[in-house]
């Protein structure tokens, strides 16, 4: 969907990932990893990593959901742990212990999930002292991105990137504070920000999506689809017009 006077940016999210690409090229050919937080930012990291000739994996980090408003966050998990709260939010909701630990138990359990279908208990990329590069398909509130950040950084790459094809300046200011650098094709001062409202096609990938997008790329890696390293295209034939 898109607002109604304004043609959306982006095709798909493969679509984004491709021409966020082309302001990532300085990072071609560097010792670079690029991670995409599941399931919205496989997709679009898929066409980055191919582009920038670099590894591809992910860092699963999920909102915490607001009870009875699930569309809202007061915070968001990592695979790792690492949780963060927006202060401001949970001041406002004045919500209990219980309630908030309930929340990071469900998240937890999602996150558990998510991680084995697509590790399959493969380890985790070393990023030890490379540029690690942050995918998403879009920043609302920055929360996500800034824990998934924080936990990056515990494994001590030389730097951390940000990238995303569209993103709220609120969200920006919050994730610059923690990542070297934050790359987007599109800020908005809008009060409101939507996602969506910058794709044409647009869906809420599941799992198998997701995975599914994934394991293409480690096909593309291993030669067994005819490929081109160093360019994006041409994008899976795979429900393409939906990511």
């Amino acid at each position: 969907m898109n607002t109604p006077n304004r043609p959306a940016l982006f095709e798909n999210r493969y679509d984004a990932g491709a021409k966020l690409a082309g302001k990532l090229a300085e990072y071609a050919g560097m010792s670079a990893v690029v991670l995409a937080i599941p399931n919205g930012g496989v997709p679009v990291a898929v066409p980055i990593a191919l582009a920038l000739g670099a590894e591809l994996d992910i860092v699963v980090a999920r909102k915490l959901p607001i009870p009875l408003r699930p569309e809202g966050g007061f915070g968001a998990v990592v695979d790792d742990g690492t949780t963060i709260f927006n202060e401001a939010v949970l001041a406002a909701l004045n919500l209990d212990e219980h309630q908030i630990n309930y929340q990071i138990n469900k998240v937890r359990e999602d996150i558990r999930r998510r991680s084995l279908a697509y590790r399959n208990n493969r380890a985790l990329s070393l990023i030890k002292g490379k540029t690690a590069i942050i995918v998403d398909d879009g920043l609302a509130s920055g929360y996500t991105m800034l824990a998934a950040v924080e936990s990056v950084k515990r494994r001590q790459p030389s730097r951390v990137i940000v990238a995303v094809p569209a993103a709220s300046e609120a969200a920006i200011q919050v994730v610059e504070k923690a990542a070297q650098s934050v790359t987007t094709i599109e800020t908005s001062r809008a009060p409101r920000f939507y996602i969506a409202d910058y794709y044409r096609y647009w869906n809420n990938l599941s799992d198998e999506d997701g995975v599914r997008c994934f394991k293409d790329w480690r096909a593309r890696r291993r030669g067994y689809i005819a490929q081109q390293p160093t360019s994006p295209a041409p994008l899976p034939k795979i429900r393409k017009g939906l990511f």
